[in-house]
């Protein structure tokens, strides 16, 4: 076998809802080592009634954090993306057509029962194992078709793919980002043509599907000459959906592990060899996403800290003081015993004012709503903290798995109240972080496409486990 390279420096664009960043790393076999080299809003536009991505803002941030990277590490070996699922540019000759829209944006809302007349939900998910949300892709396009635009379009490449193109010039469709579609076969991996067939939306239409390992292009002379790049850099496929990246850096046991990537959104899941496709596990809101290896992702697609950003934002819009590291500690100081409200009840998807919608749905169950903030956080707390627990549960019961231990990775990690009320509700030992697990998946398997290091992805875990150290949260008595 040849000899493994000591060590290699890589750079991860990873795009969220509401920040992207540019990683620097640095992988050996024993260690990994991350530096932010930038970071950027991501700050949707509502323009003519629809809510847009400013795509060519996240491309200036991902290119001057590229060239912050490559000014710190000349000797980048690759570059690779990842962002949130399901949206999508369309292009023509290799132009953007029209800004990206936002998953948030209200086109979809009918377009459920639509598809479903074409194919029924329970074949759909038979096929594809996606729980039908109206955000996905497939829904999404079938809006499009209606607007004609579909008409002029040659390619849609999902919004990490659309970024590795603009790098590579190569049009693919990554496997982890192409299952949040709704089209992609939980069997073969591969575009389900029936499904295409049943909605009139031509082949041709989706890129080529890569798994992430694949080398995916050269960087293109032209961005290689804005970022100052003077060696040549590939362009890698990674788990180009944030949370197959993020699952890779999750430091969890071969069994009885249950993650939570929790960020704008709190996705509860458990790794498998195979997707739970049952009728109760559609009825129980599951879906299995691809992830790195032929990994199967079975999980709940839920809220984050969505409500909780979104109220911090709704006082400081009030002119409060919001920091989130005062409203917690009000939080702590307020007895547990607050209302928990359903954090999945459709009023708090959409931007606005969350503490008067939590007093809303108090009110129209019986319940005393939070007075002051301390009270109206500790809700929010409690509420995350109560349905992750039962996630949890539902999920282990389903894949016939349960949970012995909760990996919590992202932002929510940091939160020490929402961790430790999680290992309360759920009876269980969490552990948290790392925070940046999304970044840290995605320079890993560059490494391994590179040749720097090699395995299973247990094997990448281990290299995680070796430079961090989970905080441990031990169950409390309710």
């Amino acid at each position: 076998m040849a000899q493994r390279s000591t060590a290699g420096h890589f750079a991860a664009i990873d795009l969220g809802a509401t920040s992207g960043r540019v990683i620097r790393g640095i992988v050996s076999r024993d260690r990994i080592e991350q530096v932010e080299a930038s970071r950027f809003a991501n700050r949707p536009v509502m323009l003519d009634g629809a809510l847009h991505w400013d795509v060519l803002s996240l491309w200036r941030g991902a290119v001057d954090g590229l060239s912050h990277a490559v000014r710190d590490a000349p000797q980048l070996r690759s570059v690779a993306v990842d962002t949130w699922g399901v949206d999508y540019g369309l292009l023509r000759g290799g132009r953007l057509l029209a800004n990206p829209v936002h998953y948030r944006d209200a086109r979809t809302a009918d377009e459920l029962e639509r598809v479903h007349a074409a194919m029924p939900e329970a074949e759909l998910y038979a096929r594809t194992g996606v729980e039908p949300l109206a955000i996905n892709t497939i829904y999404q396009l079938a809006a499009e078709a209606r607007s004609g635009l579909l008409d002029v379009a040659g390619t849609a490449l999902l919004t990490p793919d659309l970024f590795s193109y603009w790098l590579s010039g190569v049009a693919v469709a990554e496997q982890t980002i192409a299952s949040t579609t709704g089209l992609l076969s939980a069997v073969t991996g591969d575009w389900d043509d029936d499904v295409l067939a049943a909605l009139g939306l031509p082949r041709d239409l989706l890129a080529p599907i890569i798994r992430p390992g694949e080398r995916i292009g050269a960087l293109r002379s032209d961005v290689a000459a804005q970022i100052g790049a003077a060696n040549p850099i590939d362009v890698v496929a990674v788990g180009a959906h944030d949370t197959a990246s993020a699952v890779v850096a999750v430091p969890m046991p071969t069994s009885g592990g249950a993650f939570i990537s929790c960020g704008t959104w709190g996705l509860v899941g458990v790794e498998r060899r195979a997707p739970v496709l049952t009728s109760q596990a559609l009825a129980a809101g599951v879906t299995n996403e691809r992830g790195v290896d032929d990994r199967f992702l079975t999980m709940r697609n839920g809220m984050g800290l969505w409500i909780l950003s979104e109220t911090q934002r709704c006082w400081e819009q009030e002119g409060e003081s919001a920091d989130i590291r005062t409203l917690l500690a009000e939080a702590e100081a307020v007895p547990a015993d607050m209302p928990v409200f359903d954090v999945e009840d459709a009023r708090f998807q959409p931007p606005g004012d969350m503490p008067s919608r939590i007093a809303a749905w108090c009110a129209e169950h019986g319940l005393p709503a939070p007075v002051g903030r301390g009270a109206v956080v500790r809700s929010i707390i409690e509420s995350l903290a109560q349905a992750f627990a039962e996630a949890v549960a539902e999920i282990g019961a389903l894949s016939g798995e349960p949970a012995t231990q909760i990996n919590v990775v992202g932002g929510g990690s940091r939160n020490e109240l929402l961790c430790q009320r999680l290992a309360d509700r759920s009876q269980l030992p969490v552990l948290a972080g790392p925070v940046e697990a999304t970044g840290l998946g995605s320079l890993l398997v560059q490494a391994r496409t590179a040749g720097v290091v090699d395995g299973t992805i247990e094997d990448l875990r281990d290299i995680v486990i070796r430079t961090f150290s989970p905080r441990l949260f031990q169950p409390r008595s309710l």
